[in-house]
């Protein structure tokens, strides 16, 4: 039997996820007020509205610019959303500043894992497997998906962890915000700038 519902872990939540009031309202009386089950739910929820919303067209939106203190590095971050209205909302305009920090302090060189060019892949493995040298190949095979993992996490915006709460990925966060907001958004490019670097 569920609880009597916390409005302190409500608002907890809401901090956390970003989710609206009766969204973790929803996930906290389904979790039995465990928080971290309600943030597993609401990102559940959010995935599996980002991908029904995935096809939608996305020619409104927003580009962000972040110059990091001393003029140093600079970014620029197209995301793209369905209406005018979006493009102008609080949550999405924060999302957008907190894409560009990221993009600032972790430096990705791609938005998704699909857009990693084979050759990048290849290389990659190619070194994995040189330095796991004189080791048995089941052991080379077993280690070689956790470790491309890692790569795809240093070089991959959506993979991730985010610089302010590295328990939660960038794609978790966009999800959690196409599930609250209810439109189709994504991260179509970025360029990052950092002074002395080609």
């Amino acid at each position: 039997m569920s609880r009597k519902l916390d409005m302190d872990l409500v608002r907890q939540l809401r901090e956390k996820t970003s989710a609206g009031i009766m969204d973790c309202k929803a996930a906290l009386a389904e979790s039995d007020n465990n928080v971290d089950k309600a943030i597993e739910l609401l990102r559940k929820k959010g995935a599996e509205m980002a991908t029904k919303k995935s096809q939608r067209t996305t020619n409104q939106g927003h580009i962000e610019a972040y110059i990091h203190h001393g003029g140093k590095i600079g970014v620029l971050v197209e995301v793209g959303c369905e209406t005018d209205f979006v493009a102008k909302n609080e949550d999405f305009r924060r999302f957008a500043k907190d894409l560009a920090m990221q993009i600032a302090a972790s430096s990705p060189k791609y938005v998704s894992r699909e857009e990693v060019p084979a050759a990048a892949l290849e290389a990659e493995r190619e070194i994995l497997k040189e330095q796991m040298k004189g080791k048995p190949v089941q052991a080379v095979e077993k280690a070689m998906p956790g470790k491309m993992e890692k790569f795809y996490q240093q070089i991959c915006l959506l993979e991730q962890p985010f610089i302010r709460d590295p328990k939660i990925f960038i794609k978790d966060i966009l999800a959690s915000l196409v599930g609250k907001i209810g439109e189709n958004i994504i991260i179509k490019r970025f360029a990052r700038f950092q002074v002395g670097v080609e």
